[in-house]
């Protein structure tokens, strides 16, 4: 698969008993690696053995620092050159299992900067099966950038997937990609005007309700298929012929959530690559989704566990 994750960090993931705002804290320990949702897409694909490459953007000298550790982990990465400094992002992950996240913006853009960044990806997308645009993206792009990228992947007849929130993934809806993965409280964040990204525990009837009613409304938007997570609930897909399904999650474990959806979307991609039907797609990406919050490292899973919970073995770990 081809990832478009232009906002490439370097994750800190920090584990403390318990997070108090206005003090002086220490933390037990620390984990210090490249990250954005699109290297967490990548490392499923790797994972599970499925040919990757990532283009991203490499600000400065610390993101040529993040393009080498990249490919330290054996990860394909098109690096785009630009002005400024790769951002970093904090993870905060409490011992009672409260995580807190603090994203930087990224280094702004400069022009002809996406343009660059467009050609990049166009020249690599006949040599891939799908186009995973995955994440957000720096100030200055322009808001309609993942939308031309997938009239890019339209034009060389390359599915694409959509995997953000907020004004990129509406305008990306107007040109009409064949998959977008936003959680519900992106889904909604953008049908509903609601600003909270956290999709919050409810009841599972209501959960499975709100995230069927988002998906459908993603595909009157635009959207050739929609498919909405909701946590550790599971999955609502509705496509364009008025089909609807619900797709319940393995339950497991949680160590980190963060990075689920973005090990959810390698996974789907995965298996629509290998030509498998939309159904075993979604499947495999819950069961990488799930396999990956159990895991410490943002994206990382255990190839065989998520074929155990592919395959229905649901214990947790």
């Amino acid at each position: 698969m081809l990832i478009a994750g232009p906002n490439l960090t370097i994750d800190r993931t920090l584990t403390i008993d318990e997070l108090r705002p206005g003090e002086v804290l220490r933390f037990d320990d620390v984990a210090v690696t490249p990250g954005g949702k699109g290297v967490n897409v990548a490392r499923v694909a790797q994972a599970l053995d499925a040919p990757a490459l990532l283009v991203g953007f490499t600000p400065g000298r610390t993101g040529e620092a993040a393009a080498r550790l990249l490919a330290d982990e054996g990860l394909d990465v098109e690096a785009v050159p630009v002005g400024g400094e790769l951002r970093s992002t904090a993870v905060v992950l409490e011992r009672g299992g409260r995580v807190t996240v603090m994203n930087e913006p990224g280094p702004r853009l400069e022009t002809g900067d996406w343009e660059r960044y467009e050609r990049a990806v166009a020249a690599r997308l006949e040599e891939h099966a799908v186009l995973a645009c995955s994440g957000s993206l720096p100030p200055g792009t322009p808001e309609d950038g993942y939308a031309r990228l997938v009239a890019l992947a339209r034009e060389h007849r390359v599915p694409a997937l959509v995997d953000a929130n907020g004004p990129p993934l509406a305008a990306a809806l107007a040109a009409r990609p064949d998959f977008v993965t936003p959680n519900l409280a992106e889904a909604e964040g953008l049908l509903l005007g609601r600003a909270d990204e956290t999709v919050e525990a409810g009841d599972p009837a209501e959960v499975r309700q709100r995230a069927s009613a988002a998906a459908a409304a993603l595909v009157e938007r635009g959207a050739r298929t929609a498919i909405v997570t909701a946590g550790a609930a599971g999955a609502a897909v509705a496509g364009e012929g008025g089909e609807q399904s619900w797709h319940a999650a393995p339950r497991v474990g949680v160590r980190n959530p963060i990075g689920a959806g973005d090990a959810l979307v390698g996974g789907l991609c995965v298996g629509l690559e290998r030509g498998e039907q939309l159904g075993g797609s979604v499947a495999l990406g819950l069961a990488t989704a799930a396999a990956s919050v159990e895991t410490a490292k943002a994206g990382a899973i255990v190839p065989s566990r998520a074929e155990e919970l592919a395959r229905g073995e649901v214990s947790a770990s």
